[in-house]
């Protein structure tokens, strides 16, 4: 979160981001944390958390979906390098999240695979419509995170670490306007 503040004033620092430091993680790596966030070519998590090279391992799908080849990607870090944090970052006007609502609304699929992340996106929606909003495309992205870092929080492998206390699994919001990132859920006490 310092990181963003950085991002978000325009005050970066750049951390980790030459030769020395490429030298120094060529032959391991320890990142202090693991991102899942959307695709979306506006979020780039190590940008908007002013981070470098070995800092985080960074999963990104469509509106910040999973399966379980994801679910593995995410607890890699945790289970095998002791990776103490796991964000699941959502964002503003999310055009995944936006095109599952219209197909789910409508009751249209979508096209090629593009209806895996419709179908994956399912009980957000299904949590969006029931909580209403004025944006139900922004409820349903922020329904999505919310519902991926509680899943996590509880994945067999994942919920032994969270309630020994040595991995937080936090649910954050990212806002395409201000840059600032908003922990939704799960913030370590």
């Amino acid at each position: 979160m310092e990181g963003n503040r950085r991002w978000v004033s325009g005050d970066l620092h750049h951390p980790d981001r030459d030769p020395n430091r490429r030298q120094l993680v060529a032959q391991e790596q320890e990142p202090f944390g693991a991102i899942l966030s959307c695709i979306d070519s506006r979020v780039p998590p190590e940008l908007l958390f002013d981070t470098g090279l070995g800092n985080l391992y960074v999963m990104r799908t469509g509106g910040a979906t999973v399966d379980p080849v994801v679910t593995g990607s995410v607890e890699y870090g945790p289970m095998t390098s002791g990776t103490p944090l796991v964000v699941v970052l959502g964002h503003q006007r999310c055009g995944a999240v936006k095109a599952a609502y219209e197909s789910l609304r409508e009751g249209k699929p979508l096209p090629g695979n593009l209806q895996a992340i419709a179908k994956a996106l399912q009980p957000a929606y299904a949590q969006a419509h029931r909580g209403g909003g004025a944006d139900p495309v922004d409820t349903m992205a922020r329904a999505q995170v919310t519902l991926t870092a509680t899943d996590l929080r509880a994945n067999k492998d994942l919920a032994p670490l969270v309630k020994k206390g040595t991995l937080a699994v936090v649910g954050a919001y990212y806002s395409l306007d201000t840059g600032k990132v908003e922990v939704l859920t799960g913030a370590p006490a």
